[in-house]
């Protein structure tokens, strides 16, 4: 799928995106969207019993999805949050949308037993103004393998990496760590939510990477970076990611969507 328009003149947008049960799971909780007309890519990692982290991650792409399309047609309508003065119109306008979502998601939680306690990760790229505004909760996932290096350009919201912040955690102590999946931010936790977001811009032939964990957990940065630099074809590429993580374990769900720029 390609986008084109008014987003980025001078590149072409080519996208792909897949998702896998795994190995391990017996159903998916994962949910990826793809929205080139308003340049938008997003994965989400559901989590919750009775199959209710399939139903938070799908709405959050709805309720980002239904945002985006409302404030598409008028920009002057009135957000149900108020604009960060220090960012622009469209970064507010992408935290603005998650927020949202994750009040849709808190406030059905509340409502319905069954779906007390569900969440969900985001991790979301949006292609604006001639730029790219990362924006996640949780640790979902946005690489960027540029030139043959695979950068990271989130910053997992998990126990672990709270930790590893904290005291220097030695190799082995962050290998046996025993809370590895534990996070502490995500969306449908509390009515409100804090999002991380920066602002990148694509230089030619720069691919996107989002993810849930089910990949970046089981398949390392140089694993990644590799099969990037072996497959050029987003669709191809994005197989081959999957293909790896379940080659080795496929404990989770796995998801990825890449976003390629090319002239």
């Amino acid at each position: 799928m390609s986008a084109h328009g008014s987003i980025h003149s001078q590149f072409r947008i080519e996208v792909a995106g897949e998702t896998n049960v795994g190995r391990k799971r017996n159903h998916n909780e994962d949910n990826f969207s793809i929205m080139p007309d308003y340049g938008l890519f997003v994965v989400a990692d559901g989590m919750g019993g009775h199959a209710s982290g399939e139903v938070a991650s799908q709405m959050a792409l709805d309720a980002l999805r239904e945002f985006f399309a409302a404030t598409q047609d008028d920009p002057e309508r009135t957000w149900p949050y108020k604009m960060d003065r220090s960012k622009g119109y469209e970064e507010n306008r992408l935290i603005t949308g998650i927020k949202l979502a994750n009040l849709r998601i808190y406030e059905t939680g509340q409502r319905e037993l069954k779906k007390r306690n569900m969440g969900t990760t985001i991790v979301g790229i949006f292609a604006a103004n001639d730029g790219v505004y990362v924006a996640h909760v949780g640790d979902s996932r946005v690489y960027r393998y540029r030139q043959s290096k695979l950068e990271q350009l989130t910053d997992d919201h998990s126990l672990l990496n709270d930790y590893i912040k904290m005291k220097r955690l030695t190799e082995e102590e962050i290998a046996n760590f025993p809370h590895k999946n534990v996070i502490v931010r995500a969306l449908g936790m509390k009515d409100t939510v804090k999002v991380d977001t920066r602002f990148e811009i694509p230089q030619a032939n720069d691919t996107f990477m989002l993810c849930s964990d089910g990949l970046s957990g089981p398949v390392s940065d140089a694993e990644i970076a590799e099969i990037m630099g072996q497959y050029t074809d987003v669709k191809t590429c994005a197989a081959k990611l999957i293909e790896r993580a379940n080659e080795n374990g496929g404990p989770d769900n796995i998801t990825c969507v890449l976003v390629r720029w090319t002239q």
